[in-house]
Formats: C-alpha cells, structure tokens, sequence
C-alpha cells in the first residue's frame, strides 16, 4: 500500500461532524507533517457536490482580502439544493484569518449559504491562537494526531521495533525506505524539515521566548531522557544559562502546544500534589528522541536500559495520542 492510497480513519469524525445542518467551521489540526492536506484532498474527490481548495502557502502569501473574495467565489459556484465544501489550507499564513472567517461564516448562516468550511494550518500554535482570539463558539476540533505503530505496519510493512526506533512520520518513512536505510539521511530529513522548522518558524518566530538557547536545550534535553521522571530543578543543574523551574516548566508548556512532547503529571488523588509532581516526559513522536542522537538502530537495540525507555515513550505517545481531544487525562503512576 503506497502512502497516497492509504487513508486514516481520523476524517470519519470530519464526515460526522458535517452531517448535521449547518456545521461549525471545521478545524483539523494536528502536528506537523502527518498527512492533514494529503487526507483532505483525498476527502474533496469523494466529496458529492461542489468543492473549493485554496491554499495560503504560496510564495507571497495573500492577504484577507484574497480570503474573503476566495469564499465569495465559493457561495457564487453552490447549485441550487446542493452543499459545498469549501477548504482553506495553512490558514494561518493570511493576516488576521480568524476575524475574515468569523464575518464570512456569520453572513452564511444569515444569508442560508449551504457552505461547510474546513481549515487546516501547519502551525498549531497559530492556529491554536487564532480559534481563541475570534472564533470561539463557531469550530469543532478534528484532531489528526502522530501516526500509530499500526498505521505504520499498514501503510510501510515496518515491525515493532522499526516503530519504536524511528518513530511515525510518514515523510521520514517515504525516505528511509527509498534510500536503503540511509540513518543519516532519515536522521538529517527529521532534525532540519521537522524539529528545527516547529522550533523556529513555529515557536520562536512567533512566541516571545525570553532565552530562545535555553528552550532549545530544554527540547534536547527532553529528548535524551524519555519516559523519565525528571524534576525541574534536575533539569536546570544540567542546563546552560538556565532561569529558574518556572521558566523551564512555560517552555515545556510551548512544546506542548506545538505537539512535540507531553509533560505528564503524576496521578493523585490531590489535585495539588498532582501539579506539584515532576513531570515525566513523553516524546509524542519516537523519531525526535533518535534523530536528535547519534545512535544507529541496531546498536540502539543492544542497549537494553535505552530500548525499555524507548519501548515505554512509544506506550506513552500512544495513549496521549490516541486519546488526543477526548475527555481522557492522561497521567503517571510511580509505584
């Protein structure tokens, strides 16, 4: 099964969704690089009736206005009795979105425009901001998570322990697999095209980091200890220039946000020990904790301390991930 034929199960929330009249806007969201266009351009060829795809990833991005003219054009292409699908990808890009979807939907549903409205955005920090600022009320959440190890199995023939070690982009898996299990290329692709794009265009460029080294040593830090139970005051010993706990626990809050690594809590019974604990840090994606290393796979393997804790990181990412926008909370249990 090639990666264009394979279809996640995820989009059968969006079908859901969309049967009811009038629809919130719908909002998929997700990390970066786990197939949120490749699925819904797959969605819009099976979509009966008319459809509309614009994309804000262009080499100048385009303005609202360009928004609000492009979802004009869509209420002008509705046939008499029929609903259209109108689809806005890396949203975030166009200045002020979420002000020009929030004016556009109010009137479609004033005017009885039979138009549902999907967006997408590859920055969910962004995204994320923008729902909050204008759009409350008016979006229900399609969250398109990491890919799990069964997805993998499915879609590349990969086994369990392919899984754990070089974890589920399916990019990263395109060019592992086409290059004869080149590690360094696979390694280089997930650091400079994943991790280093969510670092800095995501966060950096958009978030005011008071020590922009010292998040991206909390990140790496993160990753040579997952599944670990790590203090904060532990990790400000082993950091540079390092703040104080509150600092590193508002940074590790920004990965959060930015889909990267989960802080988990330990379960209590008292919701105030449960804030207090140390956090025991789960990667969401085992690729960041092995291509931000030197390690190779079979040596990796070898190393039976490192494999368990990669073994339970995979286990953790999986239960985050698969219970991602449901009322789940996931924690810790020490003993």
């Amino acid at each position: 099964m090639t990666r264009q034929n394979f279809q996640r199960s995820h989009l059968e929330t969006l079908t859901s969704h969309l049967g009811i009249s009038c629809p919130p806007v719908q909002v998929i969201l997700g990390p970066r690089q786990v197939g949120k266009t490749t699925a819904i351009l797959k969605y819009l060829k099976e979509w009966k009736g008319p459809s509309f795809y614009h994309t804000a990833d262009q080499i100048s991005p385009p303005d609202a206005l360009w928004l609000e003219r492009q979802w004009q054009e869509a209420r002008k292409g509705l046939l008499a009795g029929s609903r259209g699908l109108l689809v806005f990808d890396e949203v975030q890009k166009i200045p002020h979105w979420s002000e020009i979807i929030k004016k556009c939907f109010d009137e479609d549903r004033r005017k009885k425009f039979s138009l549902c409205v999907v967006l997408l955005g590859s920055s969910s920090l962004l995204v994320q901001r923008g729902l909050t600022e204008s759009l409350a009320g008016r979006f229900e959440m399609v969250h398109f998570p990491h890919w799990s190890f069964e997805e993998c199995r499915r879609c590349f023939g990969i086994s369990f322990d392919e899984y754990v070690f070089y974890g589920g982009y399916p990019g990263a898996w395109q060019i592992l697999l086409g290059s004869n299990r080149d590690e360094e290329r696979w390694s280089a692709y997930v650091r400079d095209a994943l991790i280093e794009t969510v670092l800095n265009k995501d966060i950096l460029l958009l978030t005011p980091v008071t020590k922009p080294a010292l998040f991206r040593q909390v990140f790496y830090l993160s990753c040579m200890h997952p599944a670990e139970i790590f203090s904060l005051n532990k990790m400000l010993g082993q950091l540079q220039d390092a703040g104080n706990a509150s600092t590193i626990a508002s940074y590790l809050k920004l990965l959060d946000a930015a889909m990267l690594l989960k802080p988990l809590e330990r379960y209590s019974g008292s919701r105030l020990r449960q804030k207090v604990s140390s956090p025991k840090l789960i990667l969401l994606n085992n690729a960041l904790i092995n291509a931000s290393s030197q390690r190779k796979f079979e040596e990796t393997q070898k190393d039976s301390i490192l494999w368990g804790r990669l073994v339970e990181n995979a286990v953790g990412a999986s239960l985050i991930n698969n219970n991602v926008g449901k009322s789940v909370e996931i924690s810790y249990w020490r003993e």
